[in-house]
């Protein structure tokens, strides 16, 4: 059955669906026709209460479980209610205080990152995730520094003032001057550009005869791009804090629920990629249960917002999981600002 549009209630169902839904999304508990009737209800008699209750059951917004007499929303009637109803409540000024300072914090922006995660997911009782930009820094300086036989130390500076070391293996029998000759011609093909875009043409060079490195030197750069390679692949696409948050007094109660959706969120490609389907957005978006394929079964929410550079580009997503009961009112705008502080810091 199709959901009807809000316009379509009259202001008792609509005053009654909007108590029900915001009673259950604050307690996790149905809502029956006596809380209903109480102080901060409506004015109506129980069975007039019931009457709309039964009414708005039939139109599958809400739902009556067998072990209550009360009713709690749909996934239809969730929808409805924040596409049609839902009033949200901006961040405080603490809690705006507190996104900015965490993203604000000195050191690498994926360290920055897991900070908004973990951040996100404490103001939203939910588990917090973040995707990674999908961009690689432009990059001046790349150092081989000898640490012990056999190691190296590999420097990589950023023309953002970014700097990252691994450790290399080196062959044995290294000719002295090796490290500083592969140094200095990495660093000539870097200037202004990724590593990626580096590596193209170094290898080309190498490939074509063109090079004037030897045959120890020329092993040395494949390493040291070997090492950042393999590096880049292996950073997270995703970023998931707060697991622990799902695991409330409620969600003991299904617990096939919340072990289905602790598997989900252990496949972070098939998260990221439902994050991804967000980079369009102009705005937030908000997945309730079945309306994506990846939380049907474990009937969790998803709300998602793209964060931007400078340019306008977007370069990731932020976003809160949690389950179907997640306070929406509150955790949209949240999501959103932190979006938009993100933003502020990727420049």
């Amino acid at each position: 059955m199709p959901t009807p549009p809000i316009t379509e209630l009259t202001t008792r169902a609509r005053d009654i669906f909007r108590l029900v839904v915001e009673g259950y999304l604050a307690t996790g508990v149905p809502v029956g026709s006596k809380t209903l009737a109480g102080p901060g209800g409506v004015s109506l008699s129980s069975a007039s209460i019931r009457s709309v209750l039964a009414d708005l059951e039939g139109l599958g917004l809400l739902a009556a479980p067998h072990t209550s007499a009360g009713r709690l929303p749909t996934e239809a009637g969730l929808r409805l209610f924040v596409d049609g109803i839902m009033q949200v409540a901006e961040p405080t000024a603490e809690e705006r205080q507190a996104i900015e300072r965490r993203i604000a914090a000195p050191g690498p922006i994926e360290a920055a990152l897991e900070a908004t995660s973990a951040l996100l997911s404490n103001l939203s009782s939910g588990a917090g995730v973040v995707m990674v930009p999908r961009r690689e820094p432009r990059l001046t300086h790349l150092q081989l520094v000898p640490l012990a036989p056999g190691r190296a130390l590999a420097v990589l500076v950023g023309e953002d003032g970014g700097i990252e070391n691994r450790v290399l293996e080196l062959p044995m029998g290294l000719p002295s001057g090796a490290l500083e000759e592969a140094s200095n011609y990495i660093s000539a093909h870097l200037g202004g550009r990724t590593l990626a875009q580096a590596a193209r043409a170094m290898r080309a060079e190498i490939a074509s005869g063109k090079s004037a490195l030897d045959a120890a030197s020329s092993d040395l750069v494949e390493r040291g791009l070997a090492v950042w390679s393999e590096d880049a692949t292996a950073r997270p696409v995703l970023i998931v804090r707060g697991q622990a948050n799902l695991l409330d007094e409620a969600a003991l109660t299904d617990l096939e629920r919340v072990r289905s959706l602790l598997d989900d969120l252990e496949n972070k490609q098939s998260v990221a990629d439902l994050l991804d389907t967000a980079r369009e957005a102009q705005s937030t978006r908000i997945f309730i249960g079945s309306e994506n394929r990846l939380f049907a079964l474990s009937g969790s929410s998803v709300i998602a917002s793209p964060y931007r550079d400078r340019e306008g580009r977007v370069v990731g997503v932020v976003g809160v999981i949690g389950p179907t009961r997640l306070n929406y009112a509150r955790v949209v705008p949240m999501v959103d600002f932190t979006a938009q502080s993100l933003g502020k810091l990727i420049g």
